[in-house]
């Protein structure tokens, strides 16, 4: 796989070393279990994968040869390059500016730019519309385009099952980045629809077997559809892709539930369900199916706590401390800025949205034993600060140079 040209601030020699040991003990990348890392007084069990990935890495090098290439030019990101505050705190303090915020709402109106200034593309990619705009004011828009090659893979796919007459059903969230971009390109081709949960999945099903009105499909689904959807025509055939960043098992679970309710409608068996039914399992992304698979490993290890580092709006992170709430307390932290005390954490809610504060989230014995894992948008450089930060309470535990020894 191609290896990017990432700053060195971002990079981390321990981690660097504990991925490439493990990487040559696993090339088939088929050993799940975490890499202990063992202080004495507090041990870690860090995911067999975590952090960038090759999507976020391309990204941060278009991002920074784009800076290097135009000095004295303005510079433009059209939202947040990846969802990682350090990275975009950067960026801005190179002059880059931001567009939109992650909704899509302008910060720098489109119109004051002109066919002198730079535009980049985000990891998530973007909508045709914009990119006609862009064109409009003689702005080439893929010039620097950072668009995620998995994303764009999910671009391809839509195109090729909607041009043999399937509608696309998106899971992912409706506001995100990367689905807006992936349901523009999906609707210039075929009918498309985006579904969030399995709860919208359950109601969409509804109207596949034809239980309800179009006027209840509108209401219902009319924000999150392409024009003109009319569900007793364009839910006939469908085929499931998704957001990147979303729990791979949630969409194959989507996509399972959708398949038996064709299965139910057309009395269909094995060999006539890929008529109604497109197989799409290839656009799972490989990081955020990694990233996931590594945190379950982590989680047959006994712990006291987890914590999981990455930006607070970060759709991949928020799906990796999802998975460890599930079987012991978890922090959400951005980074080691976070973590005030041995006594006091700030960490992130995602669910409700909101900062908290917890106290005494360290138990008090010996040894303590904590699961530690990052999104696909953090840096290394900031799991390794985590770690030393953790291991700076604890009184004769072992330095980290003691412990890049054994990697």
């Amino acid at each position: 796989m191609k290896s990017f040209n990432v700053p060195i601030i971002y990079r981390s020699q321990l981690i660097a070393a504990i991925k490439q040991k493990r990487k040559e003990e696993d090339k088939l990348k088929k050993d799940f279990s975490p890499t202990l890392l063992d202080f004495g007084a507090v041990k870690f069990y860090l995911a067999r994968h975590f952090g960038f990935c090759y999507g976020v890495e391309n990204a941060i090098e278009i991002s920074f040869r784009a800076i290097e290439e135009n000095f004295g030019k303005r510079i433009f990101l059209l939202s947040e390059m990846i969802h990682n505050p350090q990275v975009n705190a950067d960026l801005l303090a190179r002059g880059v500016q931001f567009l939109q915020d992650t909704s899509g709402k302008e910060l720098i109106a489109i119109e004051s730019l002109s066919k002198d200034d730079v535009v980049i593309i985000p990891a998530f990619g973007t909508t045709l519309e914009m990119e006609e705009r862009l064109r409009k004011m003689q702005i080439e828009p893929h010039r620097y385009n950072s668009t995620c090659p998995f994303v764009e893979r999910v671009w391809n796919k839509s195109e090729q099952i909607g041009e043999r007459g399937y509608t696309i059903v998106i899971h992912g969230k409706p506001n995100h980045e990367e689905t807006r971009a992936t349901f523009s390109h999906s609707q210039s081709h075929t009918p498309s629809i985006v579904v969030k949960d399995m709860e919208e999945t359950i109601e969409l099903s509804t109207f596949i077997l034809e239980e309800k009105s179009q006027q209840e499909f509108e209401k219902r689904f009319a924000k999150q559809c392409s024009p003109n959807f009319n569900f007793k025509k364009d839910l006939q055939k469908i085929g499931v892709v998704n957001q990147t960043t979303m729990l791979a098992t949630d969409t194959q679970a989507i996509a399972d539930f959708l398949k038996n309710v064709m299965i139910k409608k057309f009395s269909l068996n094995a060999e006539t369900i890929q008529n109604y039914f497109a197989d799409t399992r290839d656009t799972l992304c490989y990081a955020t199916n990694d990233n996931q698979t590594a945190v379950r490993g982590m989680l047959q290890q006994n712990a006291d706590l987890a914590i999981v580092v990455g930006g607070y709006n970060s759709s991949n992170t928020s799906h990796l401390v999802e998975l460890c709430e599930e079987k012991l307390p978890t922090f959400y932290i951005s980074s080691e800025e976070e973590i005030v005390s041995k006594n006091e954490i700030h960490h992130f809610d995602f669910h409700r949205h909101k900062n908290e504060i917890t106290f005494d989230f360290i138990p008090q014995k010996n040894p303590v034993t904590i699961l530690l894992s990052s999104g696909a948008s953090c840096p290394d450089a900031t799991v390794e600060s985590v770690i030393l930060r953790l291991v700076s309470f604890f009184k004769n535990a072992k330095t980290m140079d003691e412990l890049r020894k054994s990697f």
